[in-house]
């Protein structure tokens, strides 16, 4: 076992908006990013996917409308759906999903 602190990771990362993994659990991977205040475009994914915001807030827009996910919160997007990320979102992303390959 080993310990990993995601802030710490975090702050580490060269870029806003691009993932890393930071484990992987059987078939499902663990990834890190910081967010800044700009959006991210729609994307959608043949897998569910959980978004857990560990600090600051995402503004997460999903059938049109845009929800916020605050630290501390988690936001399953079902296999399938269209979701995107409104400007104004700032902090800590860790991203739960089933890819099998690091994206």
């Amino acid at each position: 076992m080993s310990l990993i602190d995601l802030l710490a990771t975090s702050a580490e990362l060269p870029d806003a908006w691009r993932s890393s993994v930071v484990g992987r659990f059987g078939g499902a991977n663990l990834k890190l990013l910081r967010m800044d205040a700009g959006a991210y475009e729609e994307e959608t994914h043949d897998f569910a996917e959980g978004l857990l915001v560990l600090d600051g807030t995402m503004r997460l827009s999903v059938g049109g409308e845009v929800v916020d996910v605050g630290a501390g919160q988690l936001y399953v997007v079902p296999a399938g759906v269209a979701h995107a990320v409104a400007p104004g979102s700032r902090g800590t992303l860790a991203i739960l999903d089933v890819c099998a390959r690091s994206r």
